[in-house]
């Protein structure tokens, strides 16, 4: 697979996202979440995203049971400061001393001397960021970790960030129904060579074609607590991937795979991390690597998809204040 570069770390173009293997949107299977795992090791998807805060640390757990004796093929990006009050509202913590004590956690349940890549999950108002990435960079003196990142930070404070200790990449929500980062953030991170993470590219599954309706979605399934798939958002937004899906059958390929094509036409320093549990939704997701689309089709899927189009917000409101700290 082609290979991109975050900061000095080179990435495969395409990671895997590994959120979804622990409880969040469904009941996963686990021996098919370690499967899925290990497939991608197998077939060049070495970069794994997991953070402390999926599913209370186990999301962690299930990603060290995976690599056990694959180590030296896995590239593991987790976060920290992500947190949950016991009333189960956001909270964010970028005090240096919790830095220095959610990284000792994340490699116990990792099962690993040094993590890869290790990046703020929220960035913390209270704090100043060259606290923050400070400590961050005190873990890499001390050999715990190799590379730092920041996720959904607003541009200046990348820019102070990456002045404290070199950022090696910024993870923020991208998709062609995601498109804010295009304004600043994504020029900003080619600008100082930083890796851009896109994750949920496929639109928390939105975007692949398969739920029409809410009734698709579990219960207790995160996703109906998001604005875009609230019923008086959602039909609008089938309208667009409607389209998503003529041009998919006009380019040939799935529209998940066109969606994925777009975001890693986007520029040379981006790298999506779909997320999945299964082998069979991974092996698609690789095959969009290998995809040549026409410039047409992807033009035209552009102006479908053009920024401000998807109808609601893409987090619930009381979340929103968390981004673009």
């Amino acid at each position: 697979m082609e290979r991109r570069m975050f900061g000095q770390l080179s990435v495969p173009a395409i990671g895997l996202g590994c959120m979804s293997m622990t409880p969040i949107y469904a009941q996963p299977d686990e021996g098919e979440a370690i499967a899925t795992v290990q497939h991608a090791l197998d077939h060049g998807v070495e970069l794994l995203d997991t953070s402390d805060a999926y599913a209370a640390g186990a999301n962690e757990s299930l990603i060290g049971k995976a690599v056990q004796g694959r180590r030296d093929k896995a590239i593991i990006a987790t976060k920290f400061g992500n947190l949950r009050t016991p009333e189960g509202k956001q909270a964010v913590c970028g005090d240096p001393d919790y830095v220095r004590q959610a990284c000792e956690a994340s490699l116990k349940r990792l099962g690993v001397e040094e993590i890869d890549l290790y990046l703020a999950h929220r960035i913390d108002p209270d704090v100043p960021i060259e606290d923050t990435v400070g400590a961050m960079a005190d873990l890499v003196q001390a050999g715990k970790v190799r590379h730092l990142g920041l996720c959904e930070a607003a541009p200046e404070t990348l820019r102070r960030a990456h002045a404290t200790h070199p950022i090696a990449a910024l993870q923020t929500e991208y998709s062609l129904w995601s498109r804010d980062a295009e304004a600043d953030v994504l020029p900003l991170c080619a600008e100082l060579g930083v890796g851009y993470m896109a994750y949920a590219p496929l639109g928390r599954g939105f975007l692949t074609g398969t739920i029409r309706d809410t009734d698709a979605l579990a219960e207790s399934d995160r996703r109906r607590a998001h604005p875009r798939f609230h019923p008086e958002n959602l039909s609008r937004n089938l309208a667009l991937v409607e389209q998503l899906d003529a041009l998919a059958q006009e380019a040939g390929c799935t529209p998940a795979q066109l969606s994925l094509a777009w975001v890693l036409g986007q520029g040379g320093h981006i790298v999506p991390i779909p997320g999945t549990s299964r082998r069979k939704w991974l092996r698609e997701n690789i095959a969009a690597a290998q995809l040549q689309v026409a410039p047409d089709i992807l033009g035209r899927l552009s102006e479908a998809f053009r920024p401000g189009i998807a109808a609601g917000l893409r987090y619930p409101e009381g979340q929103m204040k968390h981004l673009r700290v």
